[in-house]
C-alpha cells in the first residue's frame, strides 16, 4: 500500500530539520555536493540512494557526529554545527536513532536493554516508572512477552523491534531509521514498515528513513528524496520521484537491491 493514502497530519508550517546547501568531503572524495532538504513536523521522509552515496553521512551531520564543510544543518531550531558538547547531548536526547544492526547489548535481557537509556538519562525516574515505560514501548512494538529474553533468543525482526522500542523509550521528537528492513525477509520487512507507520501515528514523530528498499520507501514515506551523486535529484511522493524518465532514477528503480 502506498503511503499517500495515510490520513496522518503533517504540519507544513513547522520544519523540524532544515538542510541548506550542505557540502561534505573526505579528502578528495566528495560525498555531499550542495544538499537541500526540509522535513516537516509529523512527516516520514525517506532518503533513497545506493550504498556509499552519502545517506549515512547525512544522518551523522544531523546528530552532530560530523560537521559539514559548507552550508547549514538546523535541527529542532538549533544550528547543529554551532552547538557545544553539552548542547549537542541535549539535542540528541530529542532524537531517536534506530541502528541497522539494532545495537542491543548481548549480555542484557530485553528488559535491561530498555531500562539502560532511562537509567543513564532520566535519573529521577522510580523503578516503577521505568517498568511502566518498558511495558508501554514493548506493547507498542508487540513484544511484551519477550521481556526476559536475551537478544540472541530473538529473530532478526524481533531484534529490530526491540531496537526501535529502546529508541522510543526516551520519547524522541525525531526518529532516524538506518536501513530498517536490511537483512529481513519480505514478510518481516512488511511488519517493520507497518511498525514505522504506527510509531509515527502513536508518538507523532518526524522521521528520516534511510533505505535502498523501494517497498519500504513506498509504504513508509510521506515524501521520498532521491540522493544521487551528492545531491537530491528528486523530492516528492514515491510516484512523483519515479515518474521521471531520467536515466539515473530509472536505473535505481531497476537496481538489484541485494547490495
Amino acid at each position: 500500500m502506498a503511503k499517500e493514502n495515510s490520513q496522518h497530519t503533517i504540519n507544513k508550517e513547522e520544519k523540524v530539520i532544515s538542510i541548506h546547501d550542505v557540502h561534505k568531503s573526505f579528502g578528495e572524495l566528495k560525498v555531499l555536493e550542495g544538499v537541500n532538504l526540509d522535513v516537516f513536523k509529523g512527516e516520514n521522509m525517506v532518503v533513497l540512494g545506493r550504498s556509499g552515496t552519502g545517506k549515512s553521512v547525512l544522518i551523522k551531520l544531523i546528530v552532530g557526529l560530523l560537521k559539514q564543510d559548507r552550508g547549514n544543518v538546523n535541527v529542532l531550531g538549533k544550528d547543529v554545527a554551532r552547538l557545544n558538547e553539552k548542547e549537542l547531548n541535549e539535542l540528541r536526547l530529542r532524537i531517536g536513532f534506530s541502528f541497522q544492526n539494532s545495537a542491543l547489548y548481548d549480555s542484557m535481557n530485553v528488559r535491561q536493554n530498555l531500562a539502560f537509556p532511562l537509567v543513564m538519562n532520566k535519573k529521577h525516574l522510580s523503578k516503577q516508572e521505568i517498568n511502566t515505560a518498558i511495558e508501554e514501548v514493548l506493547e507498542a512494538v508487540g513484544l511484551k512477552d519477550k521481556m526476559e529474553q536475551l537478544p540472541s533468543d530473538l529473530s532478526g525482526g524481533q531484534r529490530k523491534r526491540i531496537g526501535i522500542a529502546r529508541t522510543l523509550i526516551l520519547k524522541p521528537e525525531i526518529m532516524l531509521y538506518d536501513e530498517p528492513t536490511s537483512g529481513l525477509d519480505p514478510i518481516t520487512s512488511a511488519e517493520i514498515n507497518e511498525l514505522i507507520n504506527e510509531v509515527q501515528e502513536k508518538y507523532n514523530t518526524s522521521s528520516i528513513i534511510i533505505t535502498h528498499d523501494l517497498t519500504c520507501a513506498k509504504e513508509t514515506g510521506d515524501r521520498v528524496a532521491m540522493l544521487l551523486d551528492g545531491v537530491f535529484v528528486r523530492v516528492g511522493s514515491f510516484d512523483e520521484v519515479f515518474e521521471s524518465q531520467e536515466e539515473r532514477i530509472q536505473g535505481f528503480y531497476n537496481y538489484n537491491f541485494t547490495k
